[in-house]
């Protein structure tokens, strides 16, 4: 007798998608107040988690929808700032003396609002070029060859992102070449993970499908 492992429904997989898409940014947020260097190149931290979202976002589309999708990259915009706004907030209340010094929490994640700005920007425009480009996809190949709704995707929204990020938050401040240096590393750096995530796509099912093969319409 063969058991049945139980599938979650669609649902319960958006809802996990999207709190990974949100946690994502987050965290790409807030590790970009800090400046590390790959390959002997300074780049945001944030970097090391943000190209994940591109692909998490994806994978959104791919089972709610674009105006599902849509909806969550606003929402995640939305949170960040609050967020930002809540770091400064606590930052600059004073703190309990009893508690000894608490100085430190202000000087890590006090946020710089050009750098804040400048990722919340860039998160918004690029993400919604993504979500268009993975649609003008599925509508010209359907559901054939969908690591290509992700791979054409990113490849548009990667350097949109990169671009706005770098002249918004650093232009007037760092050298033309520095400047294009952390582009095109921004650049290489989220390619090379979207090649990485291409297989995510696979791992959740288009409900039409599923609507189809159970003769719903």
């Amino acid at each position: 007798m063969t058991s049945v492992r139980p599938r979650l429904s669609p649902p319960v997989v958006i809802a996990i998608l999207a709190g990974a898409y949100v946690a994502a940014q987050m965290m790409a947020d807030i590790a970009s107040l800090k400046i590390i260097v790959i390959f002997d190149r300074a780049v945001d931290a944030g970097t090391l988690v943000y190209p994940f979202t591109f692909t998490l976002r994806d994978m959104v589309h791919k089972l709610a929808g674009r105006t599902v999708a849509r909806a969550l990259i606003f929402s995640a915009a939305a949170i960040n700032l609050a967020m930002a706004a809540l770091f400064w907030i606590v930052s600059e209340w004073s703190g309990d003396p009893g508690a000894g010094d608490q100085m430190a929490f202000g000087d890590v994640l006090a946020p710089v609002w050009r750098i804040v700005l400048a990722s919340i920007i860039a998160e918004v425009v690029a993400e919604l070029i993504d979500t268009e480009a993975y649609q003008k996809w599925v509508d010209r190949f359907g559901n054939r060859l969908q690591w290509g709704r992700v791979l054409s995707s990113n490849l548009v929204a990667v350097p949109v992102d990169s671009a706005l990020f770098v002249l918004i938050a650093f232009v007037g401040d760092l050298p033309g070449s520095v400047i294009w240096e952390v582009f095109w590393l921004n650049v290489i750096f989220k390619v090379s993970v979207t090649i990485i995530s291409l297989p995510w796509i696979y791992a959740v099912r288009d409900p039409a499908l599923d609507s189809t093969a159970t003769g719903e319409h």
